[in-house]
């Protein structure tokens, strides 16, 4: 008698391994290119900064704040001619995640603008340099030298402040009318602002 058995079934592990390796490389893959565009997605290009508004030479710039806020203005004779005369900035300070960071303003009776951390480092700036906004149609960029007050922590090393990247926070620019002085107009803009420091080992971006 012929014994005929079942016929054996040949299995590849090379044929199985691939089949397993094939949707995880497929997902290594669209991961990696998920991470790529993600990392292009939150590039900040770079900012071609005019040479009238470019820190002094051996600072470095240590954080980067987003403004959201108002220029205020006053109406008032200025110079024989009723116009809004700025009065203030009031604004909110973001890190480049969009959390709070701090506040932007003036000092009491002028005194200067202020950089005020959530965690009471504060500095007040002197404007040192001033340029035009390249699109035109906005508050200009500008260089401030800074004075630290407060406590230490966020901005108290800040030796200067640049501001760009505006938009907005321009006045009317018809001027304004007799019967409206002292009223203020809010006028929305939001810019980025700068904080350089002097030594090189606080130079780490913070936000």
């Amino acid at each position: 008698m012929i014994s005929i058995g079942r016929p054996t079934r040949t299995v590849s592990r090379s044929s199985n391994r691939n089949g397993l390796l094939a949707p995880a490389v497929k997902r290594l893959l669209q991961a990696s290119v998920s991470a790529a565009v993600l990392a292009a997605c939150n590039t900040t290009p770079p900012i071609e900064v005019p040479t009238a508004i470019r820190a002094p030479v051996g600072q470095y710039l240590a954080t980067v704040a987003n403004a959201k806020g108002v220029q205020i203005y006053e109406c008032r004779n200025d110079k024989g001619q009723d116009a809004w005369v700025f009065v203030a900035p009031e604004a909110t300070l973001f890190n480049t995640h969009g959390t709070q960071i701090g506040s932007h303003g003036l000092e009491p009776k002028g005194a200067g603008p202020f950089w005020q951390a959530t965690d009471g480092s504060r500095v007040v700036g002197a404007v040192k340099g001033r340029a035009e906004a390249p699109e035109g149609g906005t508050i200009p960029w500008l260089l401030l030298s800074t004075t630290a007050e407060g406590p230490q922590g966020t901005f108290s090393t800040t030796k200067s402040v640049q501001r760009v990247n505006t938009v907005g926070g321009l006045p009317p620019t018809g001027g304004c009318a007799s019967a409206t002085y002292g009223q203020h107009l809010r006028v929305p803009y939001t810019a980025t602002y700068r904080f350089f420091v002097e030594r090189r080992q606080s130079a780490e971006l913070r936000y």
